[in-house]
């Protein structure tokens, strides 16, 4: 007689001691209690952080010399405000300028020409390595060289003159000045957005046939745009800054009322910086904001979620559903 073979045992009973095992497991691990990893240091460095701040706080309230009454007196006066406006049309005029020029600076650098790219690198470097001071200086006595400006065939007769002293006033050498040397940089930063392009999506729209005008309008300049805004939101908050150095002209910016008024008052002069300085300040701030909003639009393409404004963080927060 043939025997035959022993069943297999069924599979829960197979599975029932696997089964036992790690529910003895996870009963184990949850009796045991998470004890997060501290960080002594960082509360330490935050709570000296804290202290500094409190200090700071406390002597900018506390101090007299401040005169925080002279400041409010001159923070909202109108010959302050009108060195305001002037420092933001300065700045806007120069950014504008500046950019078109830096743009047109860093396709002539990028270019095969080598007339080109020589003419592109020689005015960036002239340009960076004269000090804003010193350019606006040099455009304001101009004059002393050219007598009158004229309009006509190179090398040939001029169909216009015009009086360089009518031409060249303070503000026009302002605004000039602060385009020349921003564009000397602005280059820079437009043409390292430009090459952080990955070369091979120059090859893939050549290779489609798109004419180079077209290459850089809908491939290039939106994805070296990413690139561009934060080193350029940077520089315009430094030219906002280097509109200060324009008062050597006599054109009274925000800067150069402040300065004349703590000369006319010289027992305010501190208050009178302090106004300069929240002014700066705050401009500063506006241009910070602005700069994150576009950051934050032009980075759709590249992140999958964008993420949280201030103003939904702080719904999220306060557990208001939007």
């Amino acid at each position: 007689m043939t025997s035959s073979p022993p069943k297999p045992p069924p599979e829960t009973e197979l599975a029932k001691p696997v089964q036992e095992t790690t529910d003895e497991l996870v009963e184990k691990l949850a009796s045991r209690k998470v004890v997060p990893l501290r960080h002594p240091w960082r509360w330490a460095a935050a709570a000296v952080a804290l202290v500094l701040l409190a200090q700071a706080a406390h002597a900018l309230v506390t101090n007299d010399a401040f005169q925080w009454d002279a400041f409010g007196y001159w923070f909202f006066r109108p010959v302050v405000l009108e060195g305001l406006l002037l420092t933001l049309q300065l700045t806007g005029l120069a950014a504008v300028f500046g950019l078109i020029g830096g743009i047109a600076l860093a396709l002539m650098r990028l270019s095969r020409n080598p007339v080109l790219r020589s003419v592109a690198w020689g005015y960036i470097w002239l340009f960076r390595s004269i000090p804003l001071i010193v350019l606006l200086l040099f455009l304001a006595n101009v004059t002393a060289l050219y007598h009158t400006l004229s309009l006509g065939i190179p090398f040939g007769p001029s169909f216009v003159e015009f009086s360089a002293n009518d031409l060249l006033s303070f503000y026009f050498v302002a605004v000039l000045g602060l385009s020349l040397n921003e564009a000397a940089y602005a280059a820079e930063v437009v043409r390292s957005g430009i090459i952080s392009v990955d070369q091979t999506q120059l090859e893939a729209a050549a290779a489609l046939g798109l004419p180079k005008s077209r290459q850089y309008r809908r491939i290039i300049l939106p994805q070296a745009t990413r690139a561009i805004i934060p080193a350029y939101a940077n520089q315009l908050i430094g030219l906002l800054k280097g509109t200060s150095v324009v008062y050597i002209t006599s054109l009274l910016e925000l800067f150069g009322v402040v300065q004349s008024q703590a000369s006319v008052n010289s027992g305010q002069i501190i208050p009178l910086l302090m106004v300069g300085t929240i002014w700066y300040i705050v401009l500063t701030s506006v241009l910070s904001v602005i700069q994150y909003y576009l950051e934050r639009y032009f980075s759709r393409g590249a992140l999958r979620i964008l993420p949280l404004t201030p103003f939904q963080r702080f719904l999220r927060a306060a557990g208001v559903a939007r």
